[in-house]
């Protein structure tokens, strides 16, 4: 999700709920639907490119890396019925976060260690991915997310900066951790 910075967790007052059930429309037509999607445990793989580098390093390819990573996301049931809720995301080994969908099209983070709880708009697009805007200080990131499969999610970041020029980009796949079935006649030990 968009990298707001990392605070407290925000999840005293509203508890975690599983999944949405596997009868649900797919691609997902509503926000709540999409938030309860994201739910799961999921490994990733992220590409990250700097485009703003003129320099090269002494290898050529300092302008880009890859790094693996495991993310549990859990859908936030909203307070009130007519909002969509939101999501608590705690990628492995970083605090956890989280994020609150408002239906006019906001967000908010939780409060960053500064004090500050990053504010942006979302946007849920008719082929079911969903679009985050986040500005701060003349930067604007644009997150979007997409699902090719339910157990299959996308996600590409891109930053501007203030003068238009491209700052940060990255690419992600991620794949929902799911159990094997046991096999007929199995037993638990």
């Amino acid at each position: 999700m968009v990298d707001a910075s990392p605070g407290a967790s925000a999840a005293a007052s509203t508890p975690p709920v599983p999944a949405a059930s596997t009868d649900a429309p797919f691609p997902p037509t509503d926000l709540a639907a999409f938030l309860q999607l994201c739910a799961g445990e999921w490994m990733s793989l992220r590409s990250l490119f700097g485009l703003g580098q003129l320099e090269e390093g002494a290898n050529g390819d300092e302008w880009h890396s890859s790094e693996r990573g495991e993310l549990v996301v859990a859908y936030l049931k909203a307070e009130h019925p007519a909002e969509p809720g939101g999501l608590l995301i705690a990628p492995k080994g970083h605090p956890e976060r989280s994020l609150v969908f408002d239906r006019q099209g906001g967000f908010r983070a939780a409060p960053a260690a500064t004090g500050t709880s990053p504010e942006g708009s979302w946007q849920l697009w008719p082929d079911g991915s969903l679009e985050l805007r986040l500005e701060s200080g003349g930067t604007e990131v644009r997150e979007r997310i997409w699902f090719t499969k339910p157990n299959l999610r996308l996600r590409s970041t891109v930053e501007h900066r203030a003068d238009g020029s491209p700052g940060r980009a990255s690419f992600s796949s991620e794949i929902r951790r799911v159990s094997r079935a046991a096999a007929p006649g199995a037993s638990a030990a």
